[in-house]
């Protein structure tokens, strides 16, 4: 029997091969992808809860911080000056009435300032755009400490 002969019998073998180790050259990528994806949710995370806990707000649960902002911010980071969002959040600020009783309130400054602190971390670049939407909101020290 010559080795070509071996060879050609047994390419079976060759070409099983070939697929084990491209599905796992596939699943290495996949997975380390996925390992410096949580690496950098978790790093923003924590430096989220450094931030907040150096301003003096209690520090939020890591892994709920993780899911809801991911490493882009999420739904904070989506146009945060935009019309829609300004005018659902200045409705929010009422009084707590419904209907013809809700009234306006002056907001406390240390309300927005939470979401200036999330807009540093994951976006930076959108805190020009959340102060120019917040400089016709009035806001003041409103809440007693």
């Amino acid at each position: 029997m010559s080795p070509t002969q071996f060879a050609s019998e047994h390419k079976w073998i060759y070409w099983g091969a070939i697929v084990i180790l491209v599905g796992l050259v596939i699943t290495g990528l996949v997975r380390y992808e996925r390992v410096t994806t949580n690496n950098e949710t978790a790093a923003k995370a924590n430096q989220l809860q450094e931030e907040l806990v150096k301003a003096g707000y209690p520090s939020p649960d890591t892994d709920t911080v993780e899911e809801v902002l991911g490493t882009d911010g999420g739904p904070v980071c989506d146009d945060p000056g935009n019309a829609l969002k300004t005018a659902l959040w200045k409705i929010q600020q009422g009084n707590g009435a419904t209907g013809p009783g809700m009234r306006p309130v002056i907001t406390d400054a240390k309300a927005v300032e939470v979401e200036r602190i999330v807009l540093q971390v994951y976006c930076p670049d959108e805190v020009d755009d959340f102060e120019d939407a917040l400089n016709d909101l009035k806001t003041d020290d409103t809440v007693r400490r």
